[in-house]
This record gives structure tokens, sequence and C-alpha cells, in this order.
């Protein structure tokens, strides 16, 4: 059996890792990006100097020949699953008996005037990293950049550029960064921070057009409100997408990325997806069809895996979780916590801030049983294994704030603010007399 795998991100090689455990398949992965996997969350920190590229990857070179895992540099232009086949863009073609896409994503274009001008991109591959060394190496060569997208890309780039002393101007559309996934608390203190880091943060405000200078490079963005901001790069953080442009006429059905069941099976047989550019055809609890995150991509490639080697199994991913860091805060989230426009009529909050530091915490729970739903920490280091028991268990909220030291993963002699949460708890939930 040949099994060739599209990408050699986290999902991908995780995929053959594990059929290379289960079986004797002859394995070939398939990437135009690099040679070797590397960890995508880390190109934040070649730039700023704290890693190479090579200790981006997790693997030696000698794995993939001990683990008879085949590399093809290349870029995969046509799917034919009539014949089995793949055609390359050099012309090279390639057959299969099972096929796994795991393309991964590509960065969001809302057809902007200017949009592909140079000095203008994403940050989600290795090339977008040379790209950023090529126009931004410091601020001579880059005087101003000019972010567009208030999500976890856009502010890692914000770090990254002003790990150099280049200036930032960052483009928010929402009133509040990051406020249709964070409740009011928590972004107010988000936008307070990235303020603290001399970043000129601007809410509520959208890209209209990217000029260009005599040469074809980025000069300038003009807003919405009018006003010109001049720079020298743009980068374009509004989200990602499944990257499936190639798939197109293959038969493969899509929709936002490629359409799978709960075992990752498209509707061609010996077809299947999984990572940032597969869709769950139907819901898994309140998650969305399309995570580009990590875990999942992980998570589904093992899972892949055992339905490919005999062991049909259904993705589970479980309850939700997911971690980031805001510039020097650490971001946490397990179960469901909703901003408030996003919030059911049973759904209840308790948010506690710290007076001094920037610490908070946000609590979801349901008003009239009690029940716990989900917890976000901000600069508070929370253990998965016990918030995800709790979550399984169905406890309350009370037991939750109650034993919340059990959940704590800071270290032993950090000032935990354990006591002044359960006290602003105890208050807000205090029967009324």
């Amino acid at each position: 059996m040949h099994v060739v795998i599209i990408g050699n991100g986290i999902a991908g090689v995780t995929a053959a890792r594990h059929i290379r455990k289960l079986s004797d398949a002859r394995i070939t992965l398939i990437s135009a990006e690099t040679d070797s996997f590397f960890s995508r969350t880390a190109l934040m920190y070649i730039y700023m100097g704290h890693l190479t590229f090579d200790q981006t990857k997790p693997y030696e070179e000698s794995f993939w020949g001990k683990n008879r895992i085949d590399r093809v540099r290349g870029y995969v232009q046509q799917v034919l699953p009539e014949q089995k086949s793949l055609e390359l863009a050099d012309g090279r073609t390639m057959g299969y008996d099972t096929l796994i896409l795991a393309t991964g994503s590509r960065p969001n274009k809302f057809g902007w005037p200017g949009q592909d001008l140079d000095g203008v991109q994403g940050l989600y591959s290795y090339q977008d990293l040379e790209l950023l060394e090529r126009y931004a190496p410091d601020n001579k060569t880059c005087h101003r950049a000019v972010i567009v997208g208030g999500g976890l890309i856009g502010i890692e780039l914000a770090e990254m550029l002003r790990s150099r002393e280049i200036p930032v101007t960052f483009l928010v559309r929402e009133s509040s960064f990051w406020n249709g996934v964070l409740p009011k608390g928590e972004s107010e203190m988000i936008n307070e921070h990235i303020r603290e880091h001399h970043i000129d943060l601007r809410l509520g405000t959208n890209l209209k057009e990217i000029l260009a200078d005599a040469s074809g490079r980025a000069r300038a963005v003009v807003t919405d409100t009018g006003e010109t901001i001049d720079c020298n790069l743009v980068g374009l953080t509004a989200g990602v997408s499944p990257n499936i442009g190639f798939l197109k006429g293959s038969g493969i059905e899509l929709d936002k990325g490629v359409l799978v069941s709960r075992y990752l099976e498209t509707n061609i047989r010996d077809v299947y997806a999984i990572g940032d550019c597969a869709q769950q055809r139907e819901p898994i609890g309140r998650r969305r069809p399309v995570e580009a995150v990590w875990y999942t991509g992980r998570m589904m490639g093992e899972t892949v895996a055992q339905t490919i080697c005999g062991n049909r199994r259904e993705y589970a991913p479980g309850h939700w979780f997911n971690s980031a860091k805001f510039l020097d805060i650490e971001y946490q989230t397990y179960g469901w916590v909703f901003p408030e426009r996003s919030r059911g009529e049973e759904e209840q909050h308790f948010h506690w801030r710290h007076p001094k530091d920037l610490v908070c915490l946000t609590l979801a729970y349901n008003g009239s049983s009690g029940l716990f739903l989900g917890l976000n920490t901000f600069g508070m280091r929370m253990r998965h294994e016990v918030l995800d028991r709790w979550l399984r268990e169905g406890r309350s909220a009370t037991h939750v704030v109650a034993h919340l030291r059990e959940a704590l993963f800071d270290p032993e002699l950090y000032r935990h603010p354990v006591a002044q949460i359960q006290a602003a708890y105890q208050l807000q939930n205090q029967p009324v007399s």
C-alpha cells in the first residue's frame, strides 16, 4: 500500500509517524514549503533571534530514513482520484493507493486594492518568514509596518517587529481587540497591554487600499477614515482559510474546507483530509467545523492513521482548549467562554482582574444549574487534566472556584491570587436578602 500525504505540517507528519508504527506501508510526504517538518508556532522566535530554523525541527535528518518515510519537495497542482494520481507543477506525476490531504491554511485576502504588491504579506509559511527578513530586517529598511487584522497572528507579528524596534500601526476593525472571541474585560486588558508596548492600536478601523511606490512596493495604506499611513510593510493577518484551491474540479467535495465525515473520509474512497484544511460535515458539539489549531491537527493525524491501518476510529477531539501568548501575557482557555454578543441566555460570567498585575480570570457557568461551562485565564497557568476532568464530570462553578488551587500550574513560589478570586466569587454570588 502506498500512502501519499500532501503537506508536512503537524497533521501530515503525525499521520505518517502513526501509519509507520502500525504498518509496513510505503509512505510519501509531499510539500512545497520545506524539506523537513518544523514547528510552525516557532517561526516568530526565529525572527526574534531566540531560535535557529534547525532548532525548530523536532526530528533529526536521520529520522526520515530510519522510519522509511520518503519526502518529495514539490507543489501538487491537480488531484485525479479516478486514476489515483497526482500531477505536480514541475510535470512529475505520482500514483497512490491512499491519499491524505493535510494542506493547511493560507492567509485571507479580501480583495483590497494593492494586496498583491511587494511588501504585503501574511505570516503563515516559512516563505513568509523569508519575506519578512527581506522587507523588514531592521528599522532603517522598514521605517513603519501596518498590520491589518486583530487576531493571534497579528499580535505575534506585532511582537516580532517591535523586537527589532520597528514602529507598528495595528488596524483592528472591531471596537476592542479580539472581542469576537474574548469577553469584554479580557479584551480591554489586552488593548491596554498592546499600547503599553508602544504599538499604535487603531480600533474600529478598516483597510481601504494599499498604495504603491514607483517600483511596485507598498508605500502606504489608506484607511476607511480617510487617513493615509506611510509604511514599508503591510501584514495581512485577518485570519486564514483552508488551502484547497488546487482541489477544485477534482470531484472532492469542498465548502470552506474539504468536507469530511467523523472518520475524516472525503466523498472519494481512499481520500482523507486532516488538519486545517478539513471541514466536518456534521458539527461536533459547539466546535467550529474548521479548526486551525495545532493540537487538533495532531489528533486528526493519529485518528486517520488508525482508520487507514484497519482500526476504524472516529475523530473525537473532546473538550475545547487552547493557549496563546499576547506579548507578555499567557492565555489559556478550557471549555466554552463566549463574548457577550455570543452568549446564550443561560450563560453567566464571573470575571476577576488583579488590581495591579495583568492577571485575570473569567469563569462561564449556567445561570440556572450552576454547571461549569468554561474558563479563561490570563497570566495564570492551569493544569489541562484537571480542567478537562471537571468538564467531563459536570462539576459546578462553585466547585471549580473552591478547588481552583488544584488546577494551578504556576511555579511553587509564585504568589497565587486564589484567595482573592474566591472572595470575589463569593461576593458576587452571595444571596440577596
